[in-house]
């Protein structure tokens, strides 16, 4: 139980790292509008899933971030190696966070409604 605790910071910790690494260390410009928006951790810290989202709604932009992301993740690594004080950095996987999208799809649902 105290473990969870551990894991959450650890993964808030790796969240404001990487936003802070693709806006200083990155200069691939496919990552330059990528916000990181959630990080779940396993519960032995091996490996972390990284939500992200992009101010851009074009379906190639999407794909251009994903891919800058891959490329970068050695980088991304590299660093938080640096900046954590950490026996083993997470495998990172980046994960297209969709839950900004949903809501505004539901949002703009529920206006339609009020129009009726």
């Amino acid at each position: 139980m105290g473990n969870s605790f551990r894991v959450d910071r650890v993964g808030m910790e790796i969240k404001r790292e990487v936003n802070e690494i693709l806006r200083l260390k990155v200069r691939d410009p496919r990552v330059q509008e990528v916000t990181i928006t959630d990080v779940q951790m396993l519960g032995d810290l091996s490996a972390a899933r990284v939500y992200y989202t992009i101010h851009s709604t074009l379906a190639s932009d999407n794909q251009k971030a994903q891919i800058g992301l891959e490329k970068a993740t050695g980088t991304i690594k590299r660093e938080l190696g640096k900046n954590l004080k950490m026996y083993k950095i997470p495998d990172l996987v980046f994960v297209k966070d969709e839950s900004i999208e949903y809501g505004n799809k539901i949002d703009q649902m529920l206006r339609n409604l009020d129009k009726e």
